[in-house]
């Protein structure tokens, strides 16, 4: 690892130091190169980030040239005026459900959550203690030395692939690159992936092609711009983040001036250099996988990202027209223009339809999105109401495991994917290929809406009802099961279905027949003493015009 920086450690030490003598070393490593760097200006940073990384300039700097050219040639430009005429593909309207990986380097330590690389080298932090008690100081054993362990020796993709099918969702969305820098694929504007280091495996790859073998739509999570300033904690104390041969990998390392209340309030130093990277990067992963979804965290949101986006915006959506398809980008917040690309809302839920298409992406484990030890997870008939919740909204649930880091996947994990697919081979016909009635549902139980409230919901009840509608059908899915024998769903009482009647209903699942009976204060069922399967029941209704 060391040995690929080591020019650009020579150079940056006369660069950045004048030094005349020869550094002190402190277990194999320069201790002045492990001096607080945070005073430095950003632009001298930048600069040691730029020469570490410069040995693919001429790769990255082609690929800008394809990426500024197809962004122009196409039904799309860059700018928010040409995007907004996307429309969302029925292949992800008709999906409903996901899967989302968040497996790296990370998953070592298995302590905290992902943002462990950033939290190691906070001081006060829990991870901070956690690392210096087990692992020693930042200086000589930062989270470049984790690499080596994490081997992914378990990893079989083809499981995985089938054990998502099993699951019931119809697209897979691993992170190809999360904040820490390492990329889980074959990058070729790299030293510090997967492919090169650790597993040595093109471990994004493989699975792209067992997830495609299974029939599965293949998307991918780029979190690459926000590795601008993840590590910048590791400047402020003696680390291995100030080391200028490991700038590649650390850097930036920008001082992150997090706006509190909004994107458009973060001052963060992001360079063009930096932003083109990030879009080569990207650029790469649609070239050399070619994912029918693109997922992005928030930061893309910041005001120095938006003419790239646009020029990735423009690029993707035009790229895969060019092969008769259409992709997917999720955003959150205000990331990107609204008729752009769809909506994603992190950890959380809505209280109504949204008449423009939405996804929420949410972790089976509750205190984090990557592998820790003793977590916690919600049960499968937790995502199954959510999912049911979301579909009636017009959404998309994506939900999140994480890998351990030899690549097995944790019991807890596998039994609540099991589950919901059980769950969707009964009732699926209630979820997939179906779009919002003109209400999502009834009942007393409301959702805590926004971001980061998944942990807060309710549970629901017999008297909780979500519709789905396909061709001449109506769906309700009860989210509890009636113990008076009696089902009743009052906003399909009589004069309340648009002059169209209830021609029959049935259970899915039951092979029992529904009797029921239309009222002026709603459709009562009379409903088998047992119920078909658990955590909740979709009835079918199917209509006809009134004579």
């Amino acid at each position: 690892m060391r040995k690929a920086g080591k020019q650009g450690s020579l150079w940056l030490w006369s660069f950045l130091l004048g030094a005349i003598s020869m550094p002190l070393i402190v277990g194999g490593q320069s201790k002045q190169h492990m001096a607080p760097t945070n005073s430095q200006d950003a632009q001298t940073i930048d600069q040691a980030w730029q020469h570490a990384s410069s040995k693919y300039d001429a790769a990255r700097n082609a690929i800008l040239k394809e990426v500024r050219h197809g962004a122009n040639e196409g039904s799309y430009r860059p700018d928010w005026q040409s995007l907004q005429k996307y429309a969302v593909p029925d292949w992800y309207k008709d999906a409903k459900f996901g899967i989302f990986i968040h497996w790296g380097v990370y998953s070592v330590p298995a302590f905290g959550s992902e943002w462990y690389p950033r939290n190691m080298y906070r001081q006060g932090s829990d991870e901070y203690k956690h690392h210096l008690s087990t692992y020693g100081p930042q200086s000589k054993f930062g989270y470049k030395d984790f690499i080596p362990m994490f081997r992914a020796e378990h990893f079989d993709p083809a499981a995985w692939a089938r054990l998502f099918k099993e699951a019931g969702a119809k697209y897979v969305v691993p992170v190809f690159e999360h904040h820490d820098g390492f990329a889980m694929y074959d990058s070729g504007f790299s030293d510090w992936t997967a492919a090169k280091m650790g597993p040595r495996r093109d471990v994004h790859g493989e699975l792209a092609k067992a997830v495609r073998a299974e029939g599965l739509h293949l998307g991918a999570s780029s979190h690459r711009v926000e590795h601008n300033f993840f590590l910048d904690g590791g400047r402020q104390i003696e680390s291995d983040v100030n080391d200028p041969q490991f700038a590649a990998f650390y850097g930036p390392a920008h001082t992150w001036m997090e706006g509190k209340e909004s994107l458009l309030t973060d001052w963060t130093y992001v360079s063009d250099a930096y932003l083109d990277d990030w879009l080569a990067r990207d650029a790469e992963i649609v070239r050399k996988y070619k994912p029918e979804l693109f997922y992005f965290d928030w930061w893309i949101g910041q005001p120095s990202v938006r003419q790239h986006l646009m020029d990735f915006a423009a690029f993707y959506y035009n790229d895969a027209a060019s092969r008769g398809s259409v992709s997917v980008i999720n955003y959150k917040l205000d990331a990107m223009e609204k008729h752009s690309a769809v909506l994603d809302v992190e950890r959380g839920q809505l209280n109504d339809i949204r008449p423009l298409y939405w996804q929420t992406d949410t972790s089976i484990s509750n205190k984090s999105w990557g592998y820790i030890e003793q977590d916690s997870f919600k049960s499968s008939q937790t995502i199954i109401h959510q999912l049911i919740d979301i579909v009636s909204k017009n959404g998309n649930l994506l939900v999140n495991f994480g890998p351990r880091s030899d690549g097995t996947i944790p019991d807890e994990v596998q039994t609540v994917l099991r589950e919901v697919g059980s769950w969707l081979k009964t009732n699926g016909e209630a979820i997939y290929g179906t779009r919002p009635w003109k209400i999502y549902g009834e009942g007393p139980t409301k959702i805590v809406e926004g971001a980061f409230h998944d942990t807060e919901a309710q549970p629901f009840t017999d008297r909780d009802f979500r519709f789905t509608t396909k061709r001449d059908a109506l769906y309700a899915c009860e989210l509890g099961w009636p113990a008076t024998g009696e089902a009743v769903i009052q906003s399909f009482a009589e004069g309340r279905l648009d002059g169209r009647r209830v021609a029959s209903v049935s259970l899915l699942g039951s092979p029992s027949s529904i009797s029921f009976d239309v009222q002026n204060d709603g459709v009562h069922l009379r409903v088998p003493a047992t119920p078909p399967g658990k955590s909740a029941y979709c009835y079918k209704l199917a209509l006809h015009p009134s004579n």
